[in-house]
């Protein structure tokens, strides 16, 4: 279950060589990871969110073979519900039933994915308690891998507060903090451990963001209060039932990763700068076919929404979400997953459209992508978008 499969049609960026030199250094390995993570692993972990103004103890880190075995031990950590985004990442839902756990969507505000509305938040939580239920997790992303959207700190700080007061643990993942378009002030990220520090789990996925989408690698940054500690000890419990260690190669790796020499620093900026460059030429042509879409602010994704097209589409037997996944599959040429797939109701006519899809499959193609001072003339691009935009004029009946 590696997030990069759910995340990216395909290849991610090409391998940095300083990752894969550190890959195969550890290669002849034969000594397990420790449980969790070894000291080397963690501590960088430690210093990457310090670093982002988040004090750490490497004994508050735990490490893992992938976001999913992180987050499915928290799930079967504690009881009661989990409270998700409509829409949201399509992992987490799943993965809450495997634990056991109801699952509840909740709404997004207009402005942004990854957070639900802090007021369909406080109806949402009352109700199931009502219900006699126990709501304990709230899972959000403010980079938000779906929508590619970032949540405003004035919504994400009411959120927290919705969350404080109905005494929620807060699971932040924060996969694609790293791959915001615009520096501050044109976006700012803040984290959820800033504003409710004592009941917030941050999770970060390194695969995709840092290290390639095959290498499993994720850590968590537990509380040092509240409920961190007896949350830490039961999510290790977990994962040593799953036997959940990191291969010694992929740790040696990610470690490097997530100290962050130049080289690491150069390819996550340029990374950024591509999606960024890509994300807005995709938004153009959305918007000129009259589909409405929020404006790309991190990560490689769009989360598109077909509503106003609704009589045009179903002129040409696209109903909802399943049909227009089924269509923009066969005309692009590859997946453009439909709203169903991340909780939204199938009706809803909305798809996620990725800009590495532009790329094609090639390592040499999506590097001079990756390096060139204009993105949108590299070989394929300009052809990659013509498609594309011909594939939306032609649903809107241009």
């Amino acid at each position: 279950m590696q997030q990069g499969s759910a995340a990216l049609p395909g290849p991610g960026l090409p391998v940095l060589p300083e990752l894969a030199a550190r890959l195969a250094e550890a290669a002849g390995r034969t000594g397990p990871e420790p449980l969790g993570g070894g000291t080397a692993l963690r501590s960088a972990a430690a210093g990457y969110w310090a670093r982002r103004g988040l004090p750490t103890e490497p004994g508050r880190v735990v490490a893992a073979p992938g976001a999913q075995p992180l987050l499915l031990a928290l799930f079967a950590s504690a009881g009661g519900e989990v409270l998700l985004t409509r829409p949201c990442a399509p992992w987490y839902g799943p993965l809450a039933r495997l634990a056991g756990r109801l699952a509840y969507h909740v709404p997004v505000p207009a402005e942004c994915g990854g957070v639900p509305d802090p007021f369909a938040l406080l109806e949402t939580v009352r109700r199931i308690r009502a219900e006699g239920g126990r709501p304990r997790f709230l899972v959000l992303s403010v980079a938000d891998d779906t929508t590619g959207t970032v949540a405003p700190p004035e919504i994400l700080h009411e959120v927290c507060e919705a969350a404080a007061a109905e005494e929620l643990t807060v699971v932040s993942d924060e996969t694609w903090r790293d791959t915001v378009h615009d520096p501050p002030p044109a976006t700012v990220f803040v984290s959820p451990a800033e504003m409710y520090p004592d009941r917030v789990v941050v999770l970060t996925d390194l695969a995709g963001a840092l290290t390639p989408t095959a290498w499993p690698a994720a850590v968590a940054r537990f509380p040092a209060a509240g409920t961190g500690p007896a949350l830490h000890a039961r999510a290790a419990s977990v994962l040593a039932a799953l036997r959940a260690e990191l291969p010694p190669p992929i740790a040696a790796a990610a470690s490097l990763a997530l100290s962050e020499p130049a080289p690491v620093r150069a390819r996550t900026a340029a990374a950024a700068r591509l999606y960024g460059v890509l994300g807005e030429a995709l938004r153009q042509r959305l918007d000129a076919a009259g589909a409405l879409c929020r404006p790309s602010q991190t990560g490689p994704h769009l989360y598109a929404d077909l509503g106003e097209l609704r009589d045009a589409l179903a002129a040409r037997g696209i109903t909802d979400s399943v049909e227009l996944e089924a269509h923009l599959g066969a005309v692009l040429g590859h997946p453009a997953p439909g709203g169903h797939r991340f909780g939204d109701v199938p009706d809803s006519l909305r798809v996620r459209l990725s800009t590495l899809a532009l790329l094609g499959p090639a390592d040499d193609q999506r590097q001079r992508a990756l390096d060139a001072p204009d993105p949108l003339r590299s070989p394929g691009v300009a052809e990659a978008l013509s498609t594309f935009g011909s594939a939306f004029s032609e649903l809107a009946g241009d």
